[in-house]
């Protein structure tokens, strides 16, 4: 009989974690089911009623991929930025898999241009382009093409062949370019669905209050086991997607917030704007004031993410147009080339978007735990694989994350 093991979470984590896990037991020797309140849908439907879905994060997200250096002075926080950009390589690899084998995926690699006011030494070391290997940005696989750029034009290797070797913006006393990939968020996590559905996997529309609900037996066994024979159910329009949510073997938390009882769980409210604006790259710019400016393209023409804002501890849902104004103007002013061809030399806005990111002191928390439980009378053990509290960067490391996780299962189950 098959181990059977449930993903909370249909978040890009959750449905990468959770396909992952198919993938690598081809031979059904697990069953994978994932239970969730929310799961992908047309982005369109989601604004219809955006604040009753904002706590779903990934249908908000930008979402592309920048490289988050880190100071090795030996802490905690370097110790997970080290391991996250060991994930964020993962995943690039993955991305770039993805787009040679499904191009309807809503992936698409596009250049990356980044600017910096104030940068710090893990910034302005990268200079020495040795560090630049070890860190694995000249990997032959990747075809990352980095390189850092010069302040009055072209780039420290003489070459002016691409927006990004125009002169800096006013401010900006540092940038970089390579190629990367952008995704459109609910086109992607669709065809996540779609596939780990294609491979086996089960899913069940459940409100969880605690992980620990899903070892116990579905309603009809327990209610089997008691003696009470419970009245058939109603038939599912699809048995392969409906499944008993109880019984599990093993639970991985993907729930992104994870559930109220982490003291070191917040929230950070992000506000962008999309645009029907066509934007040839993703651009991002650390201001000095520790504010942020970035485009983001989708691809099925889905716009232009404008952004963005990050703000620990708000939870207001409601887009503020004071601030659409100024995330407009900034982004305007770091790339004019966006508003070259646009009607009337401004931005088309389709929508504003709020989404709230999981973030976590001390960086994601990956790992299992074991937790005790009654099981027919006897005391056993259950295990939890945790990963959630990934703040702004899912997609980024999410395959990293899906490997860490699948050696995670396997050592527990």
């Amino acid at each position: 009989m098959p181990a059977k093991v449930a993903v909370v979470g249909a978040g890009v984590i959750g449905l990468s974690a959770a396909l992952r896990l198919l993938e690598e037991h081809p031979d059904g020797s697990i069953e994978v089911t994932i239970v969730a309140r929310d799961f992908p849908a047309p982005a369109e439907t989601f604004f219809l009623d955006p604040a009753a879905h904002i706590n779903y994060t990934s249908p908000w997200a930008g979402a592309h991929n920048r490289w988050v250096l880190w100071v090795a002075d030996g802490s905690e926080a370097a110790a997970a930025a080290e391991r996250d950009h060991g994930f964020a390589l993962a995943t690039f690899r993955h991305m770039q898999s993805i787009v040679a084998r499904f191009p309807e995926a809503g992936v698409t690699f596009v250049p990356a241009i980044e600017y910096l006011e104030t940068p710090g030494p893990e910034y302005t070391q990268l200079a020495d382009e040795a560090l630049q290997k070890q860190l694995g940005l000249h990997d032959a696989d990747l075809d990352l093409g980095f390189r850092v750029l010069s302040k009055d034009g072209a780039s420290s290797g003489g070459k002016a062949d691409s927006a990004a070797d125009a002169p800096f913006p006013a401010g900006v006393t540092w940038g970089c370019t390579y190629r990367t990939w952008c995704v459109n968020p609910m086109v992607y996590c669709s065809f996540l669905l779609r596939r780990f559905v294609a491979a086996g996997g089960k899913v069940a529309r459940r409100d969880l209050r605690t992980p620990h609900e899903l070892f116990a037996p579905p309603p009809a066994a327990a209610a089997t086991a008691a003696g009470t024979p419970l009245p058939p159910p109603p038939p599912l329009p699809d048995k392969t997607l409906g499944a008993p949510a109880g019984g599990f073997d093993l639970v991985v938390n993907c729930s992104g917030n994870g559930f109220g009882d982490d003291p070191h769980m917040f929230i950070t409210r992000g506000q962008t704007c999309l645009v029907r604006n066509a934007c040839d790259a993703t651009v991002t710019r650390q201001n000095a004031d520790g504010s942020w400016t970035f485009s983001v393209p989708r691809n099925f023409d889905g716009g232009t993410i404008i952004g963005g804002t990050k703000e620990p501890g708000n939870w207001d849902a409601s887009p503020s147009l004071a601030n659409r104004e100024k995330l407009l103007a900034n982004f305007a002013a770091t790339y004019p080339k966006v508003l070259e061809g646009s009607k009337r030399g401004r931005f088309e806005v389709l929508a504003d978007v709020v989404g709230r990111r999981p973030t976590r002191r001390g960086g994601m928390r990956l790992e299992a735990e074991e937790v005790a439980a009654a099981s027919s009378g006897r005391a056993k053990k259950h295990v939890i694989v945790h990963a959630y509290g990934v703040g702004g960067r899912g997609y980024e490391i999410s395959w990293g994350v899906a490997g860490a996780v699948a050696e995670l299962v396997k050592k527990n189950l």
